[in-house]
């Protein structure tokens, strides 16, 4: 895979996936502002891989600070932090890496400003790397659950894509193929900007995994029909409580799975948990563009124009409806989910 998200001499590249699967292209930011923008415009997108993004956004954005004090310093990259807070406010993961970015600089204030700016460089690649060793952990622990000859469903896109590296529903896929199982992938369409039909779909076709993939509202009828075995998504942000937020739909999915006695499984590293949200009802849920539901990804128009439109990117799946959160430091019912952290 092409790497989402890295650091380079000219900048941050980022594997530009509004254009997946049609054309495969790396833009790179050479300011922290042109980084906040791709986060907003979904060239990269996935929870973990917006807290890796924003963490080499706010150390790209420090290289350019010219300050000579550490107060000026300090308040110049707090602006920034909170420029880069303000693109997406559901996926926890931002917070989580700012936060690490933050410390960095609080202690660091006995070092030398040039140090400094280093520092924050290494910090960003460590929560990439730390990314990649979770998700391959997450795949360990979640394989353990697949069988073979399952045919497992996934919603939106959890794999490379969505992390720096190997994916959480996609890793937990990925290690059951590894392991030789004889399984298969449906992947729902994900209305509306149908990441599962672009990006879950390209992904596992180059792993070559077999694929299917569905509209949004066929899956409860393949659930009827036998065909689904388990369902496995990843997620933006868990509460204390297990309450999961994640693309619009998932709600659906969950519902379904529950009906019809099928596994439902959320699988996500550690730093999606946000031990202050006591509950999913707390959860920010991000509201876009009608842009992205009266045009079918941009194009043709498949609405009336001027109808009112709601676009929420994300919706909360209750605990209840949750058979099991897979960590990068284990498997657990949801309501357990503070014992791992």
């Amino acid at each position: 895979m092409i790497p989402t998200v890295e650091w380079s001499e000219e900048g941050v590249r980022i594997l530009d996936q509004r254009l997946l699967p049609g054309k495969v292209e790396v833009c790179v930011c050479n300011n922290y502002q042109s980084v906040a923008q791709a986060i907003r415009e979904l060239r990269v997108r996935g929870a973990p891989a917006i807290g890796v993004t924003a963490a080499m956004g706010l150390a790209l954005g420090a290289q350019a600070l010219s300050t000579q004090s550490f107060q000026d310093f300090q308040e110049g990259f707090e602006r920034i932090s909170q420029e880069m807070s303000a693109t997406r406010p559901t996926a926890v993961n931002l917070f989580w890496a700012i936060d690490r970015m933050k410390q960095v600089v609080f202690q660091g204030s006995n070092e030398s400003l040039e140090r400094l700016k280093q520092r924050l460089i290494q910090e960003a690649q460590m929560i990439l790397e730390d990314d990649i060793r979770m998700n391959h952990a997450i795949g360990t622990f979640g394989a353990e659950l697949i069988r073979d000859g399952q045919t497992i469903l996934t919603h939106c896109n959890a794999g490379a894509l969505a992390t720096a590296g190997y994916g959480t529903a996609l890793g937990v896929i990925r290690s059951a193929w590894k392991q030789k199982k004889n399984i298969s992938v449906i992947a729902d369409e994900t209305r509306p900007v149908l990441q599962g039909a672009r990006l879950t779909a390209w992904e596992l076709q180059q792993d070559g995994i077999p694929t299917t993939v569905i509209t949004d509202n066929a899956a409860g009828a393949l659930m009827y029909q036998g065909k689904i075995h388990v369902c496995v998504v990843g997620a933006d942000r868990i509460a204390a409580n297990g309450d999961v937020a994640n693309k619009i739909g998932t709600y659906s999915v969950a519902v379904l799975a529950k009906v019809h006695g099928i596994p439902f499984y959320v699988a996500a590293p550690t730093s999606t948990v946000d031990a202050k949200m006591v509950s999913g009802k707390d959860i920010p849920i991000e509201q876009r563009s009608a842009d992205e539901v009266t045009s079918l990804y941009g194009g043709c128009p498949i609405a009336p124009a001027g109808i009112d439109v709601l676009n929420p990117a994300f919706d909360v799946t209750p605990a209840e409806y949750i058979t099991g959160i897979i960590t990068d430091r284990g498997v657990c019912a949801p309501q357990d989910i503070l014992t791992l952290i």
